[in-house]
């Protein structure tokens, strides 16, 4: 059974101090205008009444790691020869993410059936992933561009999280979700919470029911298939795009990424950086051809993959968390839930005889 404990607000920071002694310990404050999840800092505001610009993304995911050292040395018993030694670069520690939303911790989980997959896992991810704790806040607000009600989700959804913290009167009823959350519980600034549950849970169902306009997605995946070579409709949703990528590096759930080596003499190190599908270089070719020449073509593959390809290949499970980020942060004003709207929508032309 879940451990169910209550935290005064004022004993937030003391009890991210005391985890802050055994994991790297991040929360959501303000770098500027973004308010991003940074190294916690008692001398720095923590920001909990609003989500974060950016997801916790690079917690797992960092926008750039070094995965490998290596370095080049000739084979004595043959000169022309070169020989490679390389040494992976595995992450060390534990971490503990505070103050992410429901629908970033989600975002994990459309990782975890790519990355840890029983096949060929990611060594890198997956040591960052066990080494992860998330303690989730369930949402008090909701904007008009959310919508993980649209992919069978809500504002106090556990998925992906270890503790789940639900904004009540004075404080947080915090409720395990994992074993090793239930282990970060144990704090003597925390309170038995069983006679805050009736309340905490009042305030799910209606901040549950806040969200209305809920869609129903279920022809999503074949609908965007039949439209697929639709060029017209693809570049008729992508005629305000302006290819910056910005909805990707938002994204909770994209996990695109390119590999450089760079090298200094007979020393080198392999990269991992972020990459993403709406970039014109994503899919160039070394011969110059590109499959994916048109943003059209790029958007494409976007809605697709998340609404259609994912879908298809893991279950029924979109590729995507509802958080808006995409839609709140686009420059252009595109709204990914129109466009598959009208995918859904779409109608072909009668073909006249």
């Amino acid at each position: 059974m879940a451990k169910v404990q209550f935290i005064k607000s004022a004993d937030v920071k003391p009890w991210l101090a005391e985890l802050a002694k055994e994991h790297r310990v991040f929360a959501p404050s303000y770098d500027g205008e973004a308010l991003l999840f940074r190294p916690f800092d008692p001398e720095q505001e923590i920001v909990l009444d609003r989500a974060a610009t950016m997801p916790p993304k690079k917690t797992i995911f960092p926008q750039s790691e070094k995965l490998v050292d290596f370095t080049y040395s000739k084979d004595p018993e043959n000169l022309s020869r070169i020989k490679i030694d390389a040494k992976a670069n595995l992450p060390e520690g534990s971490t503990v993410v505070f103050g992410s939303r429901p629908c970033d911790a989600r975002g994990f989980t459309m990782f975890d059936r790519v990355y840890l997959s029983d096949k060929n896992p990611d060594i890198y991810y997956q040591a960052r992933r066990k080494n992860t704790l998330f303690i989730t806040l369930a949402c008090r607000t909701i904007e008009n561009t959310c919508f993980c009600n649209w992919v069978d989700s809500d504002p106090c959804d556990p998925t992906g999280s270890d503790v789940l913290a639900i904004p009540v009167n004075d404080g947080y009823l915090l409720e395990s979700v994992s074993e090793q959350g239930e282990k970060l519980l144990n704090s003597k600034l925390l309170a038995d919470g069983s006679s805050r549950r009736a309340e905490a849970e009042k305030i799910c169902q209606e901040i549950a029911g806040s969200i209305n306009n809920t869609k129903d997605l279920t022809l999503a995946p074949e609908k965007l298939l039949a439209v697929f070579d639709n060029m017209e409709f693809w570049e008729e949703v992508s005629a305000k795009c302006l290819s910056c990528g910005a909805c990707t590096y938002l994204c909770p759930s994209c996990y695109c990424f390119n590999i450089t080596d760079e090298t200094t003499g007979m020393k080198g190190k392999r990269l991992r950086s972020w990459d993403n599908c709406m970039s014109a270089q994503f899919t160039m070719e070394a011969s110059g051809h590109n499959p994916r020449p048109t943003k059209a073509h790029r958007l494409k593959n976007r809605v697709g993959h998340k609404f259609s390809y994912y879908p298809t290949i893991h279950g029924g499970v979109i590729s995507c968390c509802g958080c808006g980020r995409c839609i709140k942060s686009c420059p252009a004003g595109i709204d990914i839930r129109e466009i598959v709207l009208k995918a859904i929508d779409f109608v072909p032309a009668a073909v006249e005889e």
